[in-house]
Order: C-alpha cells, then structure tokens, then sequence
C-alpha cells in the first residue's frame, strides 16, 4: 500500500542559525542533536529510513518556528533560499519528495508571490504556515492575498502549530509549576494544539471560507483537538454568527485532518466520526514522531481496506494533485 506522509520536516544551516536559532540551542542543551541532524538530512538516509518504515513520499516543510516570527526583511530572503533548497531535494528525487512552501506571512503580497512561483517553477503543492505574524490571524484581511493566491492556484495551506503569544502564556499557562513545566504545557503538552484549533476556528467565523469558498485547509495532530468539540461548537455558534453555509458544514468542505504523531485509536474514531474518511489524511511529524510507529498505526486502523487505502494516499493525492 502506498504511503503519502504530509507533515514531514527539514531544516537549513540559515534557519537553525536565524529564526530557529532558539530553538536549536534548547535541542542541543536538553541533549536532542540527533533531531537538528535528522532536520538537516534530506538524502539517502532519509530515503533509507523511509523505506525502513514503508514511507513512500514525505511532503516537506520547514520546521517550526519557521519564518513567521521574523520581520519580513529577514523573511523574505530566507522563504525564497528555504523553498529554492527544498525545490533542488524534491529534483533530486522526484518519486520520493515533494514540498510545502515556506511564505513570509509578514509581507502578504511578497508571501503570495513566493507561493505561485514554487508552484508553479517547482511543483510546490501548497505552503505550510506556523500559526499566528506576531499576535495576527490569518482571519485578519492583512494576510487574506495569501489565501487568494492559495484558491486560485488550488492548493492547500497547512496550518502548523506554533507557541501561543506571549501575553496568552502569561495569562494561561505559568502556574504553581516549574517554568520547564509551563513550557511544555504552553506548548507540545496542550497549547500548540489549542491554538491552532483557536485559529482554524477564527477563520471559520471570521468568513475566510465564504470569501474564498475553494480555499483548503489542512490541520495535523488528528484535528487539534477539534473534533471533540465541533457538535458543541456548531450547536452554540450558529445562533450568533450568519455565514453562507451551516457552521458544521465548514469542517467536512474546508478542511482536512492529518495524523502527525496522534496514534492513538480512540482519537481517531472521534475524528472519523465526525468529518468522515475522505478528509483524514496520513503523516508521522518526522523527525519529532516515529515512521515505523505512524505506519504500524495506519497498518492497524479499524477500517477497512479501500478506507485504509483513502487515508494513506488517495486522499493526499486527490489534495495535492499528485499522480497515483
């Protein structure tokens, strides 16, 4: 069965030495160099351990914090060289590698030109997008040229987790705990996931959906936590916010679920459930989560096979416009 995992990381030497210079000192301190080489090989090792775990292809994204926390002179010439790398991987193996776009989301105009180049030179299809510009919402008209450029070119925009902003940690998550507690809480413990979840429902009310109808958006972490919440959600929203379509309607024609590192089969079920097996698609979060680990999952998932066969790879395919 062939395996199309969406939500699969790298890193280069000018991110780990600009925006996610942080980030790789906390990896090197806390003992974690094997992920900062893991991010930083997209060659035959990779390759070998795709095949090791029955990965056929790997979407590639730049790892989080990504380029969105930067000032848009910074941005803007490091999307471009991050892209113009991933392009060169994805030539250098074309079976093996595709690639999401990197996009300088604090100068939308130049951010939306970036993403019709690469897909448009080099095949991209589509771009990934750490969260929230500094406090700002891709439900603020300030990025909508993004999501304008995304419809029109018709691919989709995967919508990564990224740290709360700083006045939210503050108020939510310090507490009677230690600060390497809140700081896992605030982040991969709860607070990357409530936050895209915040996000994706931003957008939903704000009418992004209504204004750009064919616009996709994918989600990882088996939904962010949405699906638990969605019955509630669209039960209590509907009476206070008039949009084009029932609220509901939104998550089963908008957006797409991906596994990333949330193997566990009772979340899974919810989220079957709820938005049904068309819009659930395959990833394992490489490096931070397992290949082997996601496909012996997806290899055990209570379905049956052609349900299977949606979730590994036509699904992604159909999304992507990739050929089967």
């Amino acid at each position: 069965m062939r395996t199309i995992a969406l939500e699969e990381h790298f890193a280069t030497p000018a991110f780990l030495s600009g925006p996610g210079r942080a980030m790789a000192e906390q990896a090197r301190a806390a003992g974690g160099g094997r992920i900062l080489d893991l991010l930083a090989d997209v060659g035959d090792e990779r390759i070998a351990a795709m095949d090791r775990a029955g990965i056929d292809v790997q979407v590639l994204s730049l790892t989080a914090p990504g380029v969105e926390q930067s000032e848009a002179t910074e941005a803007v010439p490091l999307a471009r060289e991050t892209n113009d790398q991933a392009a060169e991987v994805v030539r250098r193996h074309p079976d093996r590698f595709t690639a999401f776009a990197a996009l300088p989301t604090a100068a939308p105009e130049c951010a939306a030109d970036e993403l019709e180049r690469v897909v448009r030179e080099h095949g991209f299809v589509g771009a990934l997008i750490n969260g929230h510009t500094r406090g700002r919402y891709l439900d603020d008209e300030f990025f909508w040229p993004i999501l304008e450029r995304a419809e029109a070119l018709r691919v989709p925009i995967y919508l990564h987790p990224t740290p709360p902003p700083r006045p939210v940690i503050e108020a939510s998550y310090l507490g009677n705990y230690a600060p390497e507690v809140a700081e896992v809480f605030a982040t991969s413990g709860w607070g990357w996931h409530i936050e895209t979840a915040t996000h994706v429902l931003r957008i939903v009310l704000s009418g992004v959906f209504d204004r750009f109808p064919e616009l996709q958006v994918v989600i990882g972490h088996m939904g962010e936590g949405l699906s638990f919440m969605m019955p509630r959600f669209e039960h209590v929203m509907s009476h206070v916010v008039k949009l084009q379509r029932p609220v509901g309607e939104y998550f089963t024609t908008n957006l797409h679920y991906t596994f990333a590192a949330f193997n566990w089969t009772p979340t899974f079920l919810n989220l079957l459930l709820q938005v049904g097996v068309d819009r659930i698609l395959f990833a394992t979060d490489h490096p931070y989560g397992s290949m082997e680990r996601a496909r012996s999952f997806l290899d055990q998932l209570p379905v049956g096979g052609p349900d299977r066969e949606r979730i590994a790879y036509r699904n992604a395919e159909l999304l992507l416009g990739l050929p089967s």
